[in-house]
């Protein structure tokens, strides 16, 4: 017996794999990474560089490259999404008014530039300029009657169901990954899954174009949950061109938590808001660092917006309004009635859109997507045009229910009577009764928040873009409007009520419905999505009533408490189990008392672990393994024996290692001896060259006892964003836990179907 250091002539074995080769370290598609070795791989590789960059001053000037190139990649990330939600929202804006009308002088303009061009247009006719046609102008030369209506009725139809068939088509052939809000598919990416193709470059180009399309056609759909996609989508392609993400996947979500924030930041107009909607509701791994880069990115993202100026109010969002009266104490029960409101409704959409999503997914329906929509879109369409409030675009009616009513304001909501001959003492409540108007507007929100309610849990999952945050505020807004025009009256008709005689100052208006609007908008948006802190932000930042924190904090504390009581899920984490993405919800308590070894496999009755040894298999034995098994990694032990464990080895890196030691090392056959310790064993002499494959082997893997309790093993998958996790017994291998296994365990423990989690 000889030792193959003197097998191989010259004394060294060639060890091939002291070099990294390509595609080390890399993951397949639909499988977790593995965050404490990206982290160990990034602190290698800063170690390197640091001590590199002492050596010369070329080396120097490339650390400081590499310290910012996190920061380039933030400003290149800010740039592109906010020019990007620029030309969404004025190419929107264009299309939409499209399906009404054309201006005559330049048919690119939007109904507002066109007027805004005209030298004929008066403050009172502001919205009838001879330059802007309706189509039946237009096609019949006729304005009113009968037929001008029904022509004006058909030309939306046909431009909304033009719109929608073009984005699902866009969608289905070129990027099917680009329907939906995107939100849930993020949380699993950031929480370590790996979805190919989801934030790739069609993804991106085919999502702009498709959200204009669809947001455009009057769906009851928003932009704001795709354009944070969108972001992350900016955020994939710019970390791909600076290697220091693009080899490291943990360091790659870093970029893409930012990107989020840079999303929100700009679908709103709120860079706070952004930051903190990544922090609470997005990102599963949110260092200190990364907080300081989305507030860098958001900010970038919302200068770049404001300089496109895309509503021409030179504002960042088009809901911005300034109330001029202070809110009461008594006004917080309205308020905490708007937030219960906002729960019961959070409950209702996500039960009855899941139940829906689910019939779709296991039913023939899921078969005709481009049929779906066009069924949707054309009811949509039909009934949306006779209201005045379903017709516009969901932003204007958030927008003119968040408005208060001024001496300049021509909506029907501020249709008051104003009488100056009557007198009362000027300590009473101002003489506002509603007029016609306002009463009109009270019954058709009333069937507008009807048809917003039921109409939206069928379009939410359709497979287009489509966000959830715009409706939903539509739905709060609506139902806050009338509550607080009803308050108002209320106020009006009985100001010597105890709770309303010490309301107001003279001449000043006591109850603001607008900010009912916004409490409400705000309480719905939590209800659905149980966002707190970032959703109060958002919307004092979108509407710039820092006055109000206290209204909308009462308002989305209360939606949150009540839709809990119903159920924990938000809509995303719905979505999520929906689709049996891997993700471990931090929010989700386990209190089962089971330990490892419940969990562990393999089971009593099931065959042994497949495991590979230190010195004793040939490359032809753990090809065979690999081929007739398909897990994603093995345990290597000293021998099968005594089962003591040593590390762990990828099944990727084992392929990939083969396949390369047999294309650049000589002498390395089938039945050579594999082995992963320092020195090679001692073989006879004419054995083949064995190959060492020590760099592979991962020589700490996460280990637990058969005894430890679930709950703690939960906890560190959670915190630790393990793959899997080892289960011995004196340093004697019994088992393993894979991350699947611990949500088919939680999945049971909930009395849930376990396999229901589809993917590894």
């Amino acid at each position: 017996m000889v030792s193959a250091g003197a097998m191989s002539g010259s004394g060294n074995l060639m060890d091939f794999l002291d070099e990294p080769f390509p595609d080390v370290g890399t993951y397949e598609d639909f499988h977790t990474i593995d965050w404490l070795r990206e982290k160990s791989r990034d602190t290698d590789r800063h170690r390197k560089i640091t001590s590199k960059s002492k050596e010369s001053l070329w080396e120097f000037i490339k650390s400081l490259l590499d310290a910012w190139s996190g920061w380039v990649v933030m400003l290149l990330i800010g740039l592109l999404a906010g020019t990007l939600a620029g030309v969404i929202d004025l190419a929107v804006d264009w299309m939409t008014d499209l399906k009404e009308g054309v201006c005559l002088s330049a048919f690119w303009y939007s109904h507002e530039q066109c007027c805004w061009t005209s030298n004929e247009t008066t403050f009172e006719d502001r919205d009838k300029c001879p330059l802007w046609q309706k189509w039946s102008e237009l096609l019949v030369n006729q304005s009113e009657g009968a037929s001008a209506y029904i022509l004006n009725y058909l030309m939306y139809i046909l431009w909304a169901l033009l719109f929608a068939f073009l984005a699902v088509s866009l969608v289905r052939v070129f990027a099917p990954y680009a329907c939906g809000s995107g939100i849930p598919e993020i949380k699993t990416i950031l929480s370590g899954f790996i979805i190919r193709g989801y934030l790739g470059k069609w993804t991106l180009l085919i999502k702009t174009v498709t959200l204009v399309l669809v947001v455009s056609s009057g769906l009851s759909l928003g932009k704001e949950g795709p354009l944070v996609h969108v972001a992350c989508c900016c955020g994939n392609f710019f970390s791909s061109l600076f290697s220091k993400y693009s080899k490291n996947e943990g360091k790659r979500r870093e970029v893409l938590s930012a990107a989020a924030a840079a999303g929100v930041s700009v679908a709103f107009g709120a860079p706070i808001g952004g930051v903190l909607f990544s922090l609470e509701e997005v990102s599963y791994y949110f260092p200190l660092k990364t907080l300081w880069r989305s507030f860098f990115a958001a900010l970038v993202a919302a200068f770049t917006l404001r300089s496109i100026n895309p509503f021409g109010n030179s504002r960042l969002v088009l809901f911005y309004v300034e109330y001029h009266t202070p809110w009461y104490m008594a006004e917080l029960f309205p308020f905490i009635l708007l937030g219960v409101f906002g729960g019961l409704w959070g409950t209702l959409f996500i039960r009855c859109n899941i139940a829906w999503c689910r019939r779709r997914k296991t039913t023939r329906l899921g078969k005709y997507p481009v049929l779906e929509v066009i069924v949707v879109t054309a009811i949509t369409a039909i009934i949306a045009y006779p209201n005045p409030y379903t017709r516009q675009s969901t932003s204007e009616l958030i927008s003119e229910l968040f408005n208060d009513c001024g001496a300049l304001e021509s909506s029907q909501l501020c249709d008051y009577i104003n009488d100056p001959n009557m007198t009362r003492p000027v300590d009473d409540i101002p003489d506002r009764p509603a007029g016609v108007g306002v009463y009109t507007a009270m019954w058709q929100l009333a069937l507008a928040l009807i048809f917003k309610i039921v109409v939206t849990i069928f379009t939410f999952g359709m497979k287009i873009p489509s966000g959830l945050f715009i409706p939903s505020m539509a739905v709060g807004a609506m139902a806050g409007r009338m509550v607080g025009i009803g308050v108002e009256q209320l106020a009006y008709h009985h100001h010597d009520w105890i709770i309303f005689r010490n309301w107001c100052r003279p001449g000043a208006d006591c109850v603001t419905p607008g900010l009912y609007a916004m409490v409400g908008a705000a309480a719905c948006l939590g209800g659905v999505t149980r966002m707190t802190v970032s959703l109060v932000v958002i919307m004092f930042e979108l509407t710039g009533g820092l006055e109000y924190i206290v209204p909308l904090m009462a308002a989305a504390v209360t939606s949150k408490w009540v839709a809990d009581a119903f159920g924990k899920e938000g809509i995303y984490e719905a979505h999520i189990h929906l689709n049996g993405y891997p993700f471990l919800d931090v929010k989700d308590e386990f209190t089962h008392r089971t330990l490892a070894t419940d969990v562990m496999r393999p089971r009593r009755g099931e065959p042994p672990l497949s495991v590979l040894t230190q010195d004793s298999m040939t490359v032809e034995d753990v090809e065979t393994l690999i081929k007739e098994t398909d897990y994603n990694g093995f345990p290597v032990v000293v021998s099968r024996d005594s089962e003591r464990l040593i590390g762990f080895a990828q099944r990727r890196e084992l392929i990939l290692a083969i396949k390369n030691a047999r294309q650049r090392q000589e002498g390395i056959v089938s039945n050579s001896i594999m082995y992963f310790t320092e020195e090679p064993p001692e073989l006879p002499a004419n054995s083949p060259h064995p190959l060492k494959l020590r760099r592979i082997l991962n020589l700490s893997p996460f280990t637990v006892t058969d005894h430890t309790p679930m709950e703690t093993v939960v906890d560190i998958f959670r915190k630790l964003g393990l793959r899997q996790c080892l289960v011995t017994r004196s340093g004697r291998l019994l088992g393993i836990i894979t991350k699947k296994d611990v949500l088919r365990h939680m999945a049971q423990m909930a009395n849930q179907d376990p396999e229901s989690i589809m993917f590894n």
